[in-house]
């Protein structure tokens, strides 16, 4: 059977966290990267959004008694619905804490917390460093309240939920990325070290590199890169 297609953007933070998660399940995908101003027209015809991670699975059933077969085709357009696929079809790493039901209750929304309060205020934290508005540090000590919860969790185990790694780890990671690159000086230097520790372990990781690791468009080359956790 094919190999389910994802079609990504490398450093969309939502197609990271995407990746993420597939490469944590350990299990292979045709990834096709491609560039927003020249969408692929099977991208197009996918998903109406038309924005990545777009993950294509073909399902294939036998005709009514006939010889041959017929192709039914799902598509899932939403990052986490995406990381929550990878993981429920394989978890080796446990990252959804199967052994506490209630956790992952938790763990979604804290998830949805980030992507729908937290994002509004990086992304206004980034505009105003892009274009050296004078609320920066308004824009950033916005952003802190987020990111101190985080530090909080991260003084009392080594991940946000408890000693384990989770899905919510996965999930954050590339924004925190992002918000750590927007003002690099006063991030070193900013009272958040246990952030900072987990942070710089997954940007050092082989994981990482594996999951950022950059490969030729698609619809220039032509050509699928079988993406697999190692």
């Amino acid at each position: 059977m094919a190999l389910p297609i994802l079609y990504s953007l490398r450093n969309c933070p939502y197609a990271m966290r995407a990746r993420l998660a597939i490469f944590k399940s350990q299990q292979p995908v045709a990834l096709r990267d491609v560039v927003l101003t020249d969408k692929p027209t099977e991208m197009i015809l996918a998903s109406a959004k038309a924005t990545v991670p777009i993950l294509v699975l073909a399902q294939t059933s036998a005709f009514n008694g006939e010889v041959g077969e017929e192709v039914s085709t799902k598509v899932i357009d939403e990052s986490l619905d995406i990381m929550l696929w990878a993981l429920h079809n394989a978890d080796p790493n446990d990252l959804l804490h199967s052994a506490e039901p209630e956790m992952l209750t938790q763990m979604l929304q804290l998830i949805t917390d980030f992507d729908i309060e937290f994002k509004i205020r990086l992304e206004a934290y980034k505009c105003a460093k892009r274009y050296h508005e004078n609320n920066l540090n308004d824009c950033r000590l916005a952003c802190e309240v987020y990111i101190q919860q985080l530090e909080t969790r991260l003084t009392e185990h080594e991940f946000l939920f408890s000693a384990k790694e989770s899905l919510a780890d996965i999930a954050l990671l590339p924004f925190i990325r992002q918000f750590a690159r927007i003002e690099r000086q006063w991030y070193l230097q900013s009272p958040y070290p246990n952030l900072q520790r987990w942070l710089n372990n997954y940007l050092q990781s082989p994981m990482f590199t594996k999951v950022m690791a950059k490969h030729p468009l698609w619809l220039e080359h032509g050509e699928e890169v079988v993406f697999i956790g190692q």
